[in-house]
């Protein structure tokens, strides 16, 4: 590939004259816009240890109220997008978020699409759109792009989750914004037990209209027995892997990033190809060494790590005699909108 002229090679007036009249040259950038072969890539391999961050997530329920908070999130920004900038990946943002016995998240809703992962406690609750979620461990718990959702905790001892949003998209694309509102109404009946069982929906005859997102809450006991029938029925299969999907359309739960929940059997080592979208993995059940390019880190539960796109991942279950379970998120939904998935390996 030939070397192309630098802005350096140009006469100073003539670069002043472009910068008067918001112009660049196209030539001296090409390179760093258009890389050969690779994408240039500021997604680093994180590992966030729950059990380094969940002090500080205690201290700072400690330290402010949630009237000051409205919601008490520790972020996990990946430093090769800069701190401030809030990204685990180009489209993802995570945080883990606190809530205390008694306390309310007030009702809000907005242009980012979100999911919870809760990590641990019980007795709270989600409110999407009238539809009240309980909130157990494993359970992923849908708040999508312009519904309006509370968080409300009348159990005892602190529940804690992490959140997935597609914020750094939304804002990239100067979309992102919130709404305040009041507390909700709580509906009559909830998506994950009209949508139980599995290869049953309900009928679409006359007026009933389907709604966008039919199940709000995807409980972890259904997810953790389809993985262990997996597991069972095809003893051969590599990946042993489902994927969190619409029950009325089969397609990815939301719009822009995909989820799923994997398990790995004992002392299984499965390598997932190079693909292009960045991934995160978090720990539901067990401990899993991942391995990415040079950096290799050892999860145990409750542990997130994060990986970039276009470089092949190893997992490695550390148990020889129980299965390990992980919830994954990735943003292959649109890298194929936009038409650039690929797997290279």
């Amino acid at each position: 590939m030939h070397e192309l002229g630098r802005l350096e090679d140009l006469p100073q007036d003539y670069r002043d004259q472009l910068t008067r009249l918001n112009l660049v040259p196209l030539w001296p950038n090409l390179r760093s816009v258009l890389p050969p072969q690779v994408p240039s890539r500021n997604t680093r391999p994180t590992h966030w240890p729950y059990t380094t961050l969940k002090p500080l997530l205690m201290q700072a329920g400690e330290l402010t109220p949630m009237h000051k908070a409205e919601r008490r999130v520790l972020v996990l920004a990946n430093p090769g997008h800069g701190l401030e900038n809030m990204k685990a990946s180009p489209a993802m943002y995570l945080g883990m978020q606190l809530l205390l016995p008694g306390e309310w998240a007030p009702a809000h809703r907005h242009t980012p699409n979100a999911v919870r992962m809760i990590v641990e406690g019980h007795g709270a609750t989600t409110t999407v759109n009238g539809e009240k979620c309980p909130m157990e461990r494993g359970d992923l718990i849908l708040t999508p792009t312009g519904q309006w959702h509370e968080h409300e905790h009348s159990g005892s001892g602190p529940v804690v989750w992490l959140d997935v949003l597609d914020l750094p998209l939304m804002y990239y694309a100067e979309v992102s914004y919130a709404v305040e509102g009041e507390r909700q109404t709580v509906q009559p009946g909830r998506g994950d037990e009209v949508y139980a069982h599995g290869g049953v929906v309900p009928t679409s005859y006359f007026e009933r209209g389907r709604a966008e997102y039919p199940m709000l809450r995807y409980p972890w006991r259904e997810a953790r027995a389809a993985l262990e029938a997996l597991a069972q029925t095809q003893p051969s299969l590599t990946c042993v892997q489902v994927t969190y999907v619409n029950p009325d359309t089969g397609h990815h739960i939301q719009n822009n990033l995909g989820y799923y929940a994997m398990m790995l059997r004992p002392a299984q080592q499965l390598r997932l190809p190079a693909r292009s979208p960045s991934q995160v993995f978090h720990v539901i059940e067990g401990r899993v060494d991942v391995a990415v390019t040079k950096h290799a880190f050892g999860l145990a539960e409750a542990d997130t790590c994060c990986t970039p796109g276009y470089e092949a991942v190893t997992l490695t279950n550390r148990s020889t005699t129980e299965p390990a379970f992980l919830f994954v998120a990735d943003e292959s939904p649109l890298h194929r909108k936009l038409g650039v998935y690929e797997v290279r390996s």
